[in-house]
């Protein structure tokens, strides 16, 4: 794919993920893939990504940077959302967070076959549960 594809891929990918239209996942992720190192399938990602969303109805992803090597991405996004349930062993409070995640992924056949996502679980968590936080 080239670099217009792969953002053009993304930006639908993004736009399926913060629509929470799981259902669409297959056309972007590959039955077989790893997730952070591991292997996985993509029902296994997409038990992790509902799970997320259930708790956080609001879950946004927005992208600020995108990058490309050959059929990799790099993405920074920022991620926010207010959990209205039990999440990450944090009890709902009416708290909303503003985290950065940075992902890489590779891309093979149109799908993704690896992905992998970084960011601050010690800020999400401060966020969470800092009071006066909203």
């Amino acid at each position: 794919m080239s670099d217009r594809d792969l953002r053009e891929f993304y930006r639908r990918y993004l736009e399926e993920l913060n629509a929470h239209r799981f259902d669409r996942m297959d056309e972007f992720i590959h039955d077989r893939t790893t997730l952070n190192g591991e292997p996985a399938t993509r029902d296994d990602l997409l038990a992790v990504q509902k799970a997320d969303v259930d708790a956080v109805p609001d879950l946004h992803w927005e992208l600020k940077e995108l990058l490309f090597d050959g059929d990799r991405l790099a993405a920074r996004l920022v991620n926010t959302g207010t959990p209205a349930k039990e999440w990450l062993g944090v009890a709902p409070t009416g708290a909303s967070f503003e985290i950065v995640e940075f992902a890489i992924y590779q891309v093979h056949n149109g799908r993704f076959v690896h992905m992998t996502a970084l960011h601050d679980a010690g800020e999400l968590l401060r966020q969470l549960t800092s009071k006066g936080n909203s």
